[in-house]
């Protein structure tokens, strides 16, 4: 292809598009792009043209985004983890100090006073006593990128830090963490307590009130993840009863307007100028490296798929079936014989989908079989 078109769905930073080099050039009409770079534009409506091959979602979310019909389609879809993880991380920390400090109730309070307002604050500051961080103990559900850097300004702010971590803590992880077993196991601990997991059937709901009966009396809960990881009505009952004492949050909800102890910010966690150039620039070289050299980083719905050009030509291939990945590999070295200089590819974890990448010394026709999507010759 000579010349590839990316579409934007949002305004997406300056500083990221200007990488598209002049092989690239900005469309309106999304029905001719082969690329889309979108933040949180809503595309579970939209229909999806044969030219489009990948999109590029300028963040960490995918909720917006149509995952399984794309994966059907052979459309690759990126995200950018890690790259707005500075930007929650100082929200969250801010987050934390305004809940342990009653400062939005104290400025809300503050701005009604009338008359000789001196004499009303010191009248009235009282109400707004709140406890110091220092010498707490903050819980960290989720050690990714976000959570690990948490976890850092914490300790380094005097807290001690316990986590809990499906996986692998991310690289980043500096601090002296304790790690549990469980979330069940993490609770009790904390005065505080901050998640950072993905939406998944196995998050969605985890905070309930079967969870919360098991936390401090007075513990101070931050949501700076994805709103479906609660369930609202706990929330507010724990808020009621005293269980819990302030629920901080990005992401604001019709049921969290006017509620008190819910302090809840019009989801900003990724709103700085800095988080949205990074997210921007990681889209772009996302979406360069497919569209240019086939290779797939940062993925959502499909593996991560990557491979140093070592021949004449190169064959990408989108595919779904019930194969495995060994057997589809095979198969295409017995296709390309001789003619074979490299090859690289993988199944999604559930095995439907899978992607490869072939490398052959001399042009030559792509491999074909039922299974698969799409075919590009690079």
């Amino acid at each position: 292809m000579d010349k590839f078109y990316i579409g934007t769905l949002n305004n997406i930073s300056p500083k990221g598009l200007c990488r598209l080099t002049d092989n690239y050039e900005l469309t309106e009409d999304v029905d001719k792009a082969n690329g889309i770079i979108v933040r949180s534009f809503k595309m579970h409506e939209m229909d999806f043209s044969d030219n489009l091959l990948a999109i590029g979602r300028a963040g960490a979310g995918v909720n917006n985004i149509p995952l399984d019909r794309c994966a059907e389609q052979g459309i690759v879809v990126f995200n950018t983890p890690g790259a707005n993880s500075n930007a929650v991380k100082e929200l969250a920390i801010a987050g934390m100090i305004m809940g342990a400090r009653n400062m939005y109730e104290g400025i809300t309070w503050g701005q009604t006073l009338e008359g000789d307002v001196a004499a009303n604050v010191e009248k009235g500051k009282k109400q707004f006593a709140g406890t110091e961080i220092a010498g707490k103990t903050l819980g960290i559900i989720g050690l990714g990128a976000i959570g690990a850097k948490i976890a850092n300004a914490a300790e380094a702010l005097g807290m001690n830090v316990v986590g809990y971590e499906a996986f692998k803590p991310h690289p980043c992880l500096t601090a002296d963490v304790k790690l549990c077993d469980s979330v069940e196991e993490m609770v009790p601990m904390c005065d505080f307590i901050s998640i950072h997991v993905p939406s998944l059937p196995t998050t969605k709901g985890m905070i309930n009130k079967d969870l919360i009966a098991k936390m401090k009396d007075g513990v101070i809960f931050m949501n700076y993840a994805r709103p479906d990881l609660v369930v609202v009505d706990d929330i507010v009952e724990a808020l009621e009863s005293g269980k819990m004492r302030k629920y901080m949050t990005d992401l604001l909800e019709p049921e969290y307007i006017g509620k008190k102890g819910i302090v809840a910010t019009p989801h900003l966690g990724a709103s700085t100028a800095e988080a949205e150039e990074n997210c921007a620039e990681m889209a772009v070289d996302e979406l360069m490296d497919y569209l240019e050299n086939g290779n797939i980083v940062n993925s959502v719905n499909f593996p991560r798929v990557t491979l140093e050009k070592s021949g004449a030509e190169r064959h990408c291939f989108v595919l779904k079936n019930d194969k495995t990945a060994e057997e589809v590999e095979a198969k295409m070295k017995e296709f390309y014989g001789d003619n074979l200089a490299a090859i690289a590819g993988a199944k999604v974890r559930n095995g439907e989908f899978g992607y490869f990448i072939v490398d052959v010394k001399e042009s030559a026709e792509p491999f074909s079989c039922d299974c698969i999507i799409k075919t590009r010759v690079l």
